[in-house]
């Protein structure tokens, strides 16, 4: 009987010894016009580090082969941050003590008005994990609002049937996003205190459940620095490719987010993921799935986002709030995260241009 794709990944994740690699084997790597699974594992291996510089420039030309110069703009909307999930390492954990919020449709589209009024076509459209608060009905007709103002639409919520997405692909969504935040499923169970996100397989399919559901594109990610981010960045490549090998329609995008500080918990940080690891896990991916999107995500300073556009990140956000709205009114819940980045629609696109990269604003038209 045919492994399922959470049990080849899982198989690979054991299986993966990054300290057995060594120099000779990243420098094969890097001598391939190709890489295979072995390649990539070496890639991410400590050993890779010293060849940083390198890996970052065969990125670069690969970037360059599969996207051109050209930088997709977008910014999350947060509409909700109620959550039902007991997560350790979340600011939206039902426990903190936050002050939660959610958007009327009325403020949704007073919201997406202030952001069109920006130049942005892509949206993302975000809540706290609990389908009481947000239900799914609540986040299509969110996303049919969105249609009015934006020519993409993701989605990042939480984990649904496939009929499920398929309502909200028809309501107008085109991706989603969901992050494993670790594929270590003991780690996983010891951090998911309680609630819907403790169930690991449910989670991990959520993808494919997307593709299923008619979903134009699916993203993967894991919460680098929750556990050893070596093997989560291992996994987290493997999972994507195997879904695109079996989905070969589906478009592929990866986010690379690391452990931030949130409310009640400024301690939360990427422990022993630094930014030169962080741009080695980037080079790593796209140099294995040459031609999936990457966000970089205002988890990361100012310098690091500009330094990574164009060299391996394909889209960037701008104008970012991470709290309940506040695009066209304050706030009406608290933040997730804290961001390193707060600079503005019109701020990042100078910064593109400057480094002679051309800002997208849509590259998908509705027919």
């Amino acid at each position: 009987m045919e492994k399922t794709i959470m049990e080849q990944v899982l198989e690979k994740y054991e299986k993966y010894d990054f300290d057995k690699f060594t120099e000779l084997d990243v420098e094969k790597a890097l001598a391939k016009d190709h890489i295979d699974e072995k390649d990539f594992a070496a890639l991410l291996s400590p050993v890779a580090i010293k060849y940083l510089e390198q890996m970052a420039q065969k990125a670069k030309k690969e970037t360059r082969r599969q996207f051109g110069n050209s930088i997709t703009l977008f910014t999350p909307l947060y509409i909700a941050n109620y959550c039902v999930n007991n997560c350790v390492y979340c600011g939206f954990n039902c426990k903190n003590k936050i002050t939660r919020g959610k958007l009327t449709l009325e403020e949704i589209d007073k919201e997406f008005q202030a952001i069109a009024k920006t130049g942005l076509k892509e949206i993302l459209i975000l809540t706290g994990e609990s389908k009481h608060h947000s239900s799914v009905e609540y986040i299509g007709e969110a996303v049919e609002l969105a249609k009015k103002y934006f020519s993409t639409i993701g989605i990042e919520v939480y984990p649904m049937d496939a009929d499920e997405y398929e309502y909200i692909h028809k309501k107008g969504a085109d991706f989603v996003s969901v992050y494993q935040e670790t594929y270590n499923t003991v780690k996983y169970d010891e951090v998911h205190l309680s609630g819907p996100k403790k169930v690991y397989e449910y989670r991990f399919n959520a993808q494919e459940r997307a593709i299923q559901g008619g979903m134009r594109g699916v993203g993967f990610g894991a919460l680098l620095g929750l556990d050893n981010f070596r093997k989560d960045a291992f996994a987290t490549g493997m999972h994507a490719s195997l879904i695109q090998k079996k989905y070969p329609h589906a478009e592929i995008s990866f986010s690379v987010p690391r452990l931030r500080p949130y409310i009640n918990n400024y301690e939360n940080n990427s422990k022993d993921v630094h930014e030169p690891q962080l741009l080695q896990v980037m080079c790593a991916l796209r140099l294995f799935v040459p031609f999936a999107g990457m966000t970089i995500s205002t988890r990361e300073r100012q310098g690091f986002r500009d330094n990574v556009i164009g060299l391996v990140a394909t889209k960037i956000s701008a104008g970012v709030s991470v709290g309940v709205g506040g695009h066209a009114e304050e706030e009406k819940g608290d933040e997730q995260f804290e961001i390193s980045d707060p600079r503005s629609v019109d701020e990042v696109i100078s910064a593109i241009k400057s480094h002679g990269l051309q800002p997208v604003y849509t590259d998908y038209v509705r027919v």
